[in-house]
């Protein structure tokens, strides 16, 4: 399989497990408070038995999605800020469902950030080759800005091929 082929085979993923932990979380939510890790971790049970992925792909991608999720809800807990600047693309060509599902995801999160700051602190840094939401990331060399308006595979930087990145 091409490295663009598994890129595209995870960002599908992505998105698919951001829809599952979606359904999870909303299920938690009526026995007790939820809790994003085990939502996320409920829809990369339900991903494995389908037989899609490999379990391997979807903690990869669990990762790649607790990431992002932790970015935008510390990014949107600080100041009273919005969502869309932490995305910093224009909401309107965005997936309405992708987008909803995300900010709910968001929201659960936000709850949350308190009980997982120190996991937040390992997740800081995105690298080529791992799988990005929606949003923006920035180069750490130098500071180029790369787009994802979907899931997708994080390539080097298209200005200096640096590998390693931050949400700005």
């Amino acid at each position: 399989m091409s490295d663009e082929d598994k890129g595209l085979r995870l960002a599908t993923a992505y998105q698919k497990l951001l829809n599952a932990a979606d359904k999870a979380l909303k299920n938690l939510a009526k026995e007790a408070k939820p809790v994003v890790s085990e939502a996320i971790q409920k829809g990369q049970e339900a991903l494995s038995e389908a037989g899609e992925w490999t379990r391997e792909e979807l903690e990869h991608v669990g990762d790649y999605l607790i990431k992002d999720l932790l970015s935008a809800a510390e990014y949107v807990a600080e100041g009273e800020r919005e969502l869309g600047d932490w995305l910093r693309l224009d909401l309107l060509y965005a997936e309405d469902k992708l987008l909803e599902t995300f900010s709910g995801m968001v929201d659960h999160t936000k709850l949350e950030l308190d009980h997982i700051a120190q996991l937040a602190k390992t997740f800081g840094e995105w690298h080529t080759g791992e799988i990005a939401g929606m949003g923006t990331l920035e180069c750490k060399s130098c500071g180029q800005l790369v787009h994802f308006n979907e899931p997708g595979h994080i390539p080097p930087c298209p200005k200096c091929h640096g590998t390693k990145y931050k949400r700005p």
